[in-house]
C-alpha cells in the first residue's frame, strides 16, 4: 500500500480540511485529492464526507485511520533505523512546543546545547501557552510539548519532567521584597496576572482556591499574554506578579526584581512533557528528553 497516499489520508482526518492538510505535508491541495481518491478507488470505500462544513471520516474510514497510524509509525521507525548506521549519531528535525514558563526560560538553553552536542539535528520550538502547546501535540503537528500544566486531554499523555517554584515578584526596592506577607496585604497592592490558559495562573488559582479565596478578591489590574510582558511591567514599577522563578533568576542577580512569600501559599508546580499517545518516538526526541533529563533543573 503506497504510505503517501495513507499520509495524506491521515493529515486530512486530523486537520479536517483537504487545505490544511496539504499546508500540513507541504504539497498542492490538488494532491491531496489524487491521493485520496486513489486510494478509495483501490479500497473501493468512501474513506471521507465531504458533505458538511469539515471533511469527517466514514465508519471504513475510522477504521482505516487506526491501521494507518501504526503502518506510518513501523515506516517512520524503519527509515530512522536504516539511516542511522552509526548509534551515536542523531539527526533528523525535532518540532516541539512548550509553554510561556519554560519555553522563556530553561527549554531554548538545553536546546542550544543540545543541537551543541547533535549538530545534525534541525531544531524548531515554538512558544505559546500550554492550551494550545497540548492541541498542536495532539494534532501531531508538534513531536513534543514541554508544558507547565499536565491538563486531561484525549490523545495526549504527561509525564513529570521537572520542577518549578513559582513566587512573587516586585520591584527590587518594594517594601516586601524578601519578606513573607499575608494575603490580606497582598490584597492592596497591584496585581498582574497572566491570561487564562498560562499555567502559572493555573497553579495559582488552584493555590488560592485552597486557602478559600479567589483571583478577583485580589486588586488585579493587568492581564497580559505573556510571561515576558508581565515580567517587564513589573521591572517598569506597574505592580507585582507571580512567576516562575526560572523566568527572573538574571534579574533577581542583576537586582533589578526581589520575591516574596505570600503565607499559605506554596505554589510549586511540576513541568509535564506532552507526547501525543501512541506515536513512535523518533531518535531525535529521545535523544533531547534524555539530554534534559540529565542537564535540567532537578
Amino acid at each position: 500500500m503506497d504510505t503517501r497516499q495513507l499520509a495524506a489520508f491521515c493529515a486530512v482526518v486530523e486537520r479536517k480540511s483537504f487545505s490544511q492538510a496539504a499546508e500540513r505535508l507541504g504539497v498542492t491541495q490538488p494532491a491531496v485529492s489524487l491521493q485520496i481518491r486513489s486510494l478509495e478507488q483501490r479500497l473501493g470505500r468512501r474513506l471521507l464526507d465531504r458533505s458538511g462544513r469539515r471533511v469527517e471520516p466514514t465508519e471504513a474510514g475510522l477504521r482505516l485511520y487506526a491501521s494507518a497510524q501504526r503502518l506510518l509509525q513501523a515506516e517512520e521507525q524503519l527509515l530512522e533505523e536504516l539511516e542511522a548506521d552509526d548509534e551515536d549519531v542523531v539527526s533528523g528535525s525535532l518540532e516541539l512546543g512548550a509553554s510561556t514558563g519554560p519555553g522563556g526560560s530553561i527549554v531554548p538553553v538545553l536546546l542550544c546545547e543540545f543541537q551543541e552536542r547533535h549538530p545534525d539535528v534541525r531544531v524548531q520550538l515554538s512558544v505559546s501557552d500550554t492550551q494550545t502547546v497540548v492541541a498542536r501535540v495532539a494534532d501531531r503537528e508538534l513531536e513534543l510539548g514541554i508544558v507547565g500544566a499536565g491538563r486531561r486531554h484525549r490523545g495526549v499523555a504527561f509525564e513529570p519532567f521537572f520542577r518549578d517554584e513559582v513566587v512573587l515578584a516586585v520591584p527590587a526596592k518594594h517594601p516586601f521584597a524578601g519578606k513573607t506577607v499575608t494575603l490580606e496585604q497582598l490584597r492592596s497592592e497591584p496585581l498582574i496576572v497572566m491570561q487564562e490558559g498560562a499555567g502559572v495562573r493555573q497553579v495559582i488559582e488552584d493555590e488560592l482556591r485552597k486557602g478559600g479565596t479567589r483571583l478577583r478578591d485580589l486588586d488585579v489590574r493587568l492581564e497580559l499574554g505573556l510571561q515576558e510582558s508581565v515580567r517587564s511591567a513589573v521591572l517598569a514599577g506597574h505592580g507585582v506578579t507571580f512567576i516562575s522563578r526560572l523566568a527572573i533568576e538574571s534579574d533577581i542577580s542583576a537586582g533589578l526584581l526581589a520575591t516574596a512569600r505570600v503565607r499559605g501559599l506554596d505554589p510549586v508546580r511540576e513541568i509535564f512533557l506532552a507526547r501525543a499517545s501512541g506515536r513512535s518516538e523518533t531518535r531525535a526526541a529521545r535523544a533531547f528528553v534524555a539530554f534534559a533529563r540529565e542537564h535540567g533543573p532537578a
